[in-house]
Order: structure tokens, then sequence, then C-alpha cells
């Protein structure tokens, strides 16, 4: 097979188009094109060509790997899932992930801290952040470390019942309704119940209740 032109086009990534004599063609990398030595009316046998292939799926998965993360704080697992998603074959998606690790743009331990201050900005308790660390696929072994600079959460929960019940002594099922909400967020019920004691002392709450 001959290569019969090499095209620009406007591809976002910078892609040029190369036309064979066969009527078809491929969208391929500049960098693995100057990599393969390609020029119009170079005969490229099967394997040569096999060959251009792979070198530009490897290409691709690490250009849509430098985008992704480009875009948002990711863990290493969770790009490489997102990658194959993507349509990028596993090999290829492996070998983008290990080659950021090597260029120092990807550490799952900041990934795992930064998940943790997010976690906080939004009110959410232990377990909560817990689960955010295991969606966003941080090895296990992260997490406590991560973990380990969380406040107690007695203010943020005393936050939530404050603008929970604006002032108001809340009747017994509004207490279960914020309570449900606070367990949802991750919260621990001996620190709602220590809460709610501080916004009403005279009141008595049991975990059956609620």
């Amino acid at each position: 097979m001959k290569v019969e032109s090499i095209e620009q086009t406007r591809s976002p990534s910078g892609k040029l188009r190369v036309r064979f004599d066969n009527g078809s063609s491929l969208l391929i990398f500049p960098s693995v094109i100057a990599e393969h030595g390609i020029y119009s009316g170079m005969e490229l046998p099967e394997a040569a060509l096999n060959s251009l292939k792979e070198s530009n799926a490897a290409a691709s998965a690490k250009d849509r790997a430098v985008r992704i993360v480009s875009a948002t704080s990711i863990s290493k697992k969770e790009l490489e899932k997102r990658l194959i998603q993507k349509g990028e074959k596993e090999e290829d998606a492996k070998q983008a992930v290990m080659w950021l690790e090597d260029l120092k743009l990807l550490d799952d331990k900041q990934v795992a801290q930064q998940i943790v201050r997010n976690g906080l900005s939004r009110g959410y308790g232990a377990s909560r952040i817990r689960q955010m660390l295991y969606e966003k696929r941080i090895p296990k072994e992260l997490w406590e470390e991560a973990l380990s600079d969380l406040p107690p959460q007695d203010d943020a929960i005393d936050a939530f019942l404050q603008r929970r019940f604006r002032g108001r002594k809340p009747d017994r099922a509004e207490c279960k309704r914020a309570t449900d909400a606070l367990l949802r967020r991750g919260h621990s019920w001996n620190d709602i119940r220590r809460a709610l004691e501080r916004y009403a002392p005279e009141e008595e709450f049991y975990e059956d209740a609620y």
C-alpha cells in the first residue's frame, strides 16, 4: 500500500489525514507520523501499517488521558476505567496511566486529600467521605491517612441543624427528618445525638426512636 497524501484536518488534537492509494485513509497524530517517518509516495507494507495503527492507538490514549487529567482530579484506577469506557484499548489505557505517573501528573494521595476536602466543604461525615473515596477508586491503604486530618464534625452538624430549624424548637418528626438527612451525609448517630442535645438540651434522644 502506498501513501498518497498527508493532509491537514480540523481535528482538535491536530491529527493529520493519511490517504492511501486504495482509497482508504487514517487520522494519525503528527508525532506518530514523525516517529514512523511517513511521507507521501511511501510504500507501506502490512506489518508497517499495523505498527502505525498500534502507535496511533497508544498516542490516542495518552492524548485523552492528558485532557481528562487537565480537567479534573482523578485516581489512577478511575482514569484507566474512564479511558477504556471512552474506547481506548485496555493495554493502551494502562500504558497511558503509567506514562502520566512517571511524569508526576498522577498522585492518588493528593487526589484522596482533595476528595476529603470536597466532602468537608459539603458538610459530609466520615462514612460518606469513605464512600466517595471508594467511588473514585482510591486505593484503600490511602483512606485512613487522608481521613486522619478530618476535624470533629460537631460544627458541621450544628450548622446543619441551625439552618434546618432556624432557631425553632423542632418536634419529634422534624428531628427524625433531620437525623435521617445527617445519617445520609455520613455522620454517626452519636455525633448527631450530641448535636440534638446541644440544640434542645431539655429533650432526650434515643437511637431507637430515630
